[in-house]
């Protein structure tokens, strides 16, 4: 595991595991929320936020963190792994709504981006009937012959993070 995407849901735990394997695997960690959006919300333009990805890709290890469909194409051709947070869509929910417990709203450092509205709610309420069926496709697609590992629960999650710390 040199190169890693990491994708799911908003609130499955994708900063959290991004931020875990980076660590294990001493390899940078991008967090792609910190990449589209400046300080304002502001995002970045389409070709420039791929043309960024890109060049992140082009190092030899690295661990991205996020799902952005439209340039996930870029993530996947480039990873040797794929991690896909696989979990129910209470525990995303919950996610979401327990970190802007525990972190407050806004941009903090460490990956963690809260901007609960209305369209957030909807996205993960509705990302397994949705979006999922289009990420997995992409997978498929574009790093079919990758390891791809999914991740359905925290504690399955915390299991395969303790069987990677045991590989180092």
């Amino acid at each position: 595991m040199n190169r890693v995407a990491v994708v799911g849901s908003g609130g499955s735990g994708k900063s959290y595991v991004a931020r875990e394997l980076g660590r294990l695997l001493d390899a940078p960690v991008t967090h792609l929320d910190a990449v589209f959006f400046d300080d304002d919300w502001n995002p970045l333009p389409q070709d420039k936020f791929e043309a960024a990805q890109r060049e992140l890709v082009a190092a030899p290890r690295w661990v991205i963190d996020g799902n952005y469909n439209s340039t996930l194409h870029v993530r996947l051709e480039a990873c040797d792994t794929v991690v896909m947070m696989d979990v129910p869509t209470w525990a995303a929910l919950w996610g979401i709504f327990s970190r802007q417990i525990r972190h407050g709203a806004g941009q903090h450092g460490a990956g963690v981006y809260n901007r609960i509205h209305r369209g957030v709610v909807t996205y993960v309420a509705t990302y397994r009937r949705r979006m999922r069926p289009q990420v997995l496709d992409k997978i498929h697609r574009f790093a079919g012959d990758k390891q791809v590992v999914f991740l359905r629960g925290r504690r399955q999650t915390r299991r395969w993070l303790e069987q990677v710390a045991a590989r180092r």
